[in-house]
């Protein structure tokens, strides 16, 4: 039987709602696609990009609180969460609509 989402340290009842919003209903889902993919599909199902939830997720992937996320090991993050942001971000400002750039992120249509 799936681990429910908020299994994993640091996730509650609201991001256990936003990930099955963004079609992700288990923690082995989860961690078998990773911490960037699940927050890429977060934003995806319209989650607003918020760098504290992103490192939240992955330091409960690491088992650790969400607290413990500091210094070179926290910029590297931001610079991860920034990319990420970026990448979505630029779908939506071509014109993209949402369906258009989900379908582009999974390779069905080509990048304009």
């Amino acid at each position: 039987m799936p681990s429910p989402v908020s299994s994993i340290p640091n996730l509650g009842p609201a991001s256990e709602a936003a990930f099955a919003k963004a079609g992700i209903h288990s923690a082995e889902e989860i961690r078998d696609i990773g911490a960037d993919e699940a927050y890429r599909r977060l934003l995806a199902a319209g989650t607003q990009a918020h760098f504290i939830g992103y490192y939240v997720l992955h330091m409960g992937l690491q088992g650790r609180p969400w607290n413990d996320c500091q210094g070179d090991e926290k910029k590297a993050l931001r610079a991860r969460f920034d990319a990420i942001k970026a990448d979505f971000q630029g779908t939506k400002e071509k014109g993209r609509s949402d369906l258009e750039a989900a379908l582009q992120f999974f390779g069905v249509i080509e990048k304009r």
